[in-house]
C-alpha cells in the first residue's frame, strides 16, 4: 500500500513539473513573440525613416534639378508625376511657376522613395548685375552663430538705409533707425519685419583671380620703375611718372607712418602728385583733390579708364593736406574704374565723382592668406574722424570696420553707393557718451539695373555669363 502511495506522489510531482515546464514555454514563446513584434515594429519604423529621408534628399535633388534648369534658361520643369526622374532607388519631379513678385520663381519638388513621398516648396529669386544688389549686405562667411547686423540710433542720428539690407545671421533694428528696402537674413530679424530663413549666395572671389586678371599690377609697375621723391601731397614717397597708369598712387609717404606704422605689407595711397592738392573745407565736393586718369581726356599715356588696377598691399584715401578727392572727368562716357587691394582698403577721405550718373568707382579688399589683417575695409579718419562721404561700390572680402568714427567729428557718414561684406558688417557707432555716429547709405541701383558697368567685378558663385537664383525660402509641403 505504501509503494502505491508513493507512486502516486510521483506522479503528481512529475505532472506538476510538466504543467510548470509547459507553462513557462508558452511564456518564453509570448516573451520571444512580442520581442519579435517589437523588433519588427522598429525595423518597420527605422525602414520607414531611411525611406522618408531618401525621399526628402530626392525631393531636394529636386529643386536643385529645376534651378539648373532655370539657370540654363529653361522653365525649370522637370518630370512629372506619371513620368518621374529615377535615382538610386526613388524618383523625383519638380513643377515651376512665377511668384507673387516680379523676379522670383516658386519651385515644387516632389521625392518618392518606397512608398513614402515628401515635398518641398521653395521661392527662389533671379540675381543679376554681379554682387552689388544691397545696400548693405553681410555674408557671414565665418558662420558666427551670434553675428548680428545692428542698426540703430535715435532722433536726428538714427540711421538711414535706403535699399536692401542682409545679414548672415541676424539683424536687430534700435531706436529710430530705418530701412526703406527688404531686410532679409538667415536667422532673426528684431525691430522691423522682413524675411528670414534667407540665405544669399557670397561673392566669387576665388573666380576672379586678380593677382593674374587685371588689367594693371600696381606693385609690380612700382618696382619696375618709381622713384622716390618729395611732393605737396605729402612728405617723401615712391612715385611714378605722368604717363604711368599706376601714377595716381604714391608708395609709403613718409609723412603718414603713424597710420601705417602697424600694417604688414606696404602702403598704396590714391593721390595724384601731377594735380595740384586742394582743401575741400566745406567737405561737399566743391573743391575736391583731383585724380587724373592716364590717356583720359589730355592726360598722355595708354587709356587708364575702365580698368582693374591691383594692389598687392593696402590701398589708403587719406591725405593730411586735403578733406576729398574726385575722380576728374574728361570721358564724355564718364570714368568707371576698380581698385583691388590685396590687404585693406582705408577709406578717411570723403570721395565724389564729377558726374554721378556716369562715373562709377569699386574698392574691393581680398584675403591675403598670408597676413592675418586683410581683406577688410577700415572707414573714418585715424587722426580727426572727419570722414562724412563717400560715392563708391565698397565690398570686403572679409569684414567692415571703423575707425575713429565719432559723433564729435563723423557725426554722420555717408556712402552713395553700396557696402558688401563676405563676413561681417562691424562697424560700431554707440560711444560711451550715449551719442551715435548716424550711418546712412543711399543704395546706388545703377549696377544692379545695368545703368553702369565696372570692370572686374565679382559675381556668385557659378558659371560666368548664366543667370543665378538665390533661395528666398524653403519648407516642406504635403508629406505622406
Amino acid at each position: 500500500m505504501r509503494r502505491i502511495q508513493q507512486l502516486r506522489r510521483q506522479e503528481r510531482r512529475a505532472g506538476s513539473a510538466l504543467v510548470a515546464g509547459l507553462v513557462t514555454g508558452f511564456m518564453l514563446m509570448g516573451i520571444s513573440l512580442a520581442l519579435m513584434a517589437v523588433t519588427l515594429r522598429s525595423n518597420q519604423h527605422q525602414m520607414s525613416s531611411i525611406a522618408i529621408r531618401q525621399a526628402l534628399d530626392s525631393a531636394t535633388s529636386g529643386v536643385n534639378h529645376a534651378m539648373a534648369g532655370l539657370e540654363g534658361g529653361q522653365d525649370g520643369d522637370v518630370g512629372s508625376e506619371k513620368n518621374p526622374i529615377q535615382a538610386d532607388g526613388s524618383s523625383y519631379w519638380a513643377d515651376v511657376e512665377p511668384g507673387t513678385v516680379d523676379g522670383t520663381f516658386v519651385v515644387t519638388s516632389t521625392g518618392v522613395a518606397r512608398g513614402h513621398s515628401q515635398s518641398l516648396e521653395v521661392v527662389v529669386a533671379l540675381v543679376d548685375g554681379g554682387v552689388f544688389q544691397n545696400a548693405i549686405f553681410a555674408g557671414n562667411s565665418s558662420g558666427d552663430p551670434t553675428y548680428t547686423l545692428e542698426l540703430g540710433g535715435t532722433g536726428g542720428q538714427a540711421d538711414e538705409i535706403y535699399g536692401d539690407v542682409y545679414s548672415g545671421q541676424h539683424i536687430v533694428r534700435t531706436g529710430d533707425a530705418t530701412v526703406s528696402g527688404t531686410a532679409s537674413a538667415t536667422g532673426s530679424i528684431t525691430g522691423m519685419s522682413g524675411l528670414t530663413g534667407v540665405k544669399q549666395p557670397t561673392p566669387d572671389i576665388a573666380g576672379m583671380d586678380y593677382a593674374n586678371t587685371a588689367d594693371y599690377d600696381v606693385a609690380a609697375m612700382f618696382d619696375a620703375g618709381s622713384s622716390y621723391k618729395p611732393d605737396a601731397a605729402g612728405g617723401w614717397a615712391y612715385q611714378l611718372p605722368k604717363n604711368n597708369p599706376a601714377h595716381i598712387f604714391r608708395k609709403n609717404p613718409s609723412d603718414r607712418t603713424s597710420a601705417t606704422g602697424s600694417t604688414v605689407k606696404d602702403d598704396f595711397f590714391l593721390e595724384d602728385p601731377y594735380e595740384k592738392v586742394k582743401a575741400d573745407y566745406a567737405q561737399d565736393g566743391s573743391y575736391p583733390y583731383q585724380i587724373s586718369l592716364s590717356g583720359v581726356g589730355n592726360n598722355p599715356g595708354e587709356n587708364g579708364n575702365r580698368k582693374v588696377y591691383y594692389v598687392d598691399g593696402n590701398i589708403w584715401i587719406h591725405n593730411k593736406k586735403t578733406y576729398s578727392l574726385g575722380f576728374e572727368g574728361g570721358d564724355p562716357d564718364g570714368i568707371q574704374v576698380t581698385f583691388v587691394a590685396s590687404g585693406n582698403v582705408y577709406i578717411s577721405d570723403n570721395v565724389f565723382y564729377d558726374d554721378d550718373s556716369k562715373d562709377g568707382v569699386a574698392f574691393i579688399a581680398i584675403k591675403d592668406p598670408d597676413v592675418a589683417d586683410s581683406g577688410n575695409v577700415y572707414l573714418g579718419d585715424p587722426d580727426f574722424g572727419t570722414l562724412r562721404r563717400m560715392s563708391s561700390f565698397l565690398f570686403a572680402e572679409e569684414d567692415f570696420y571703423d575707425v575713429n568714427l565719432d559723433a564729435s567729428g563723423s557725426a554722420v557718414v555717408e556712402l552713395n553707393g553700396n557696402m558688401t561684406a563676405g563676413d561681417q558688417v562691424v562697424i560700431d557707432r554707440d560711444h560711451p557718451n550715449g551719442s551715435h555716429t548716424k550711418l546712412i547709405v543711399d543704395f546706388d541701383d545703377r549696377i544692379a539695373n545695368g545703368a553702369l558697368q565696372l570692370p572686374g567685378l565679382p559675381g556668385w558663385s557659378g558659371a560666368a555669363g548664366d543667370p543665378e537664383y538665390m533661395v528666398l525660402s524653403w519648407r516642406r509641403v504635403g508629406a505622406q
